[in-house]
């Protein structure tokens, strides 16, 4: 099984690849956890993608969280699952703001950097990163597997779909 989980900002794709990795038993990546290192220091799209890559060999199965589309983007047409996190901007601020509180000044294990939940980061959630360019690229992305596609617009819509397959939702 090739899963992959794109969503704004927010939505709970991390959460979302720990309990599908778990259940299905496969290997997961963050692709934070390729972009980003040391003080939100930026790897180049050849970095990442070239880490993405060796993932995608080293693996029959997984599961990925994360957009940027330009990163290894042959894990779109080898995915049987691709799920689209579309929540409300206000939803994934709320849940931007707890997962700040609660990794405030540390680490999460799906992204190597100390958390923040700056101006910038805010204006991300609420404006930047739902611009109709965006959307769009996020949408042709959606289109461009080859598996099964799922768009969920709450989370009541998911936690309905884990139920109806048997899957144990671990929220963190």
């Amino acid at each position: 099984m090739k899963i992959q989980i794109i969503g704004f900002s927010g939505s709970g794709k991390s959460t979302l690849a720990r309990t599908l990795a778990k259940h299905y038993n496969v290997p997961f990546l963050h692709l934070d956890n390729t972009r980003f290192y040391g003080d939100w220091e930026e790897r180049t799209s050849e970095e990442q993608s070239i880490i993405v890559e060796n993932f995608l060999k080293e693996n029959d199965s997984w599961v990925i969280d994360g957009n940027y589309s330009s990163v290894a983007p042959e894990r779109f047409r080898e995915s049987d699952l691709t799920i689209l996190l579309a929540y409300n901007r206000l939803v994934c601020y709320r849940n931007c703001k707890t997962r700040y509180v609660k990794y405030k000044g540390r680490n999460r294990e799906d992204c190597p950097c100390t958390e923040k939940f700056d101006l910038k980061f805010k204006k991300w959630i609420l404006w930047t990163g739902r611009k109709p360019k965006r959307v769009k690229k996020m949408m042709n992305n959606l289109e461009s597997t080859k598996g099964d596609k799922l768009i969920f617009k709450n989370r009541k819509q998911l936690h309905n779909w884990l139920k109806n397959n048997q899957i144990h939702f671990e929220d963190k």
